[in-house]
């Protein structure tokens, strides 16, 4: 998987193992956002986009893994999912692979042959993405993580780059703040109102960088009670 810049979603209740997966998955190229139950889950996932693959325990509290899985199917989501369990008897693997699962590793599993297999499923026809995401002058290369506009290189800390990278990953969409706040602070005791003072920095950084009369210009707007919009604005109207 170290090859591959990808960014998975894990959902696991146990606090140790989601620690010690999810820093492992990082220490190998991955970006990784968790949820802690199948309902969280579900609200991260209402666009496949936004994930290259999801990590998913089936023994979740409330919801369970196979209805999250089910769920997600039958809304059209296509996004891979590997399955990460201790209950590995045949029925229950028939059954999450009939559901939709595209692979399944019983627990306990040795980290290499997680890896050699999200590497695997990454590589599959069709789920390769493009190597930028771009929005007019905007661009961000996913593997290095470098953002450029106008063709110059923009200078943001890791945690702008994830938020941007959220943003450009939901063309025409508002995300919500809750959504960034998962994403980017997911492992961190930070409050929902650090969204707010990222966002700011972001959108300061994208308003200098951009001279008029140069195309039109990225700009997050804010939409009230739904969040945060990627946008190009005018650049001539802004001058």
């Amino acid at each position: 998987m170290h090859t591959l810049t990808s960014r998975l979603l894990l959902v696991e209740d146990t606090p140790d193992l989601a620690l010690w997966l999810g820093t492992a998955l990082r220490q190998s190229g991955a970006e990784v956002a968790f949820a802690r139950d199948g309902d969280e889950a579900l609200a991260l996932l209402r666009d496949g986009d936004a994930f290259d693959a999801v990590l998913l325990d089936l023994n979740l509290p409330g919801r369970d893994g196979l209805s999250v899985l089910q769920e997600l199917r039958e809304s059209g989501n296509a996004v891979p999912v590997m399955i990460l369990t201790a209950r590995a008897s045949v029925p229950d693997r028939v059954l999450g692979l009939n559901l939709g699962a595209d692979d399944y590793l019983p627990k306990p599993f040795d980290l290499s042959e997680l890896e050699a297999r999200l590497h695997a499923l990454l590589r599959r026809p069709g789920r390769i993405k493009s190597a930028r995401l771009r929005l007019g002058p905007l661009e961000l290369e996913r593997e290095s993580g470098q953002v450029t506009l106008n063709q110059q290189v923009l200078a943001l800390t890791p945690r702008e780059t994830a938020a941007l990278r959220v943003l450009l990953e939901h063309p025409g969409r508002a995300v919500g703040k809750e959504a960034l706040h998962r994403a980017v602070f997911s492992d961190e005791a930070a409050e929902l109102e650090a969204v707010e003072v990222l966002i700011h920095r972001l959108r300061k950084k994208l308003d200098t960088a951009s001279r008029p009369p140069d195309p039109p210009a990225p700009t997050v707007s804010t939409i009230r009670g739904l969040g945060y919009l990627l946008t190009l604005k005018d650049a001539k109207r802004a001058a």
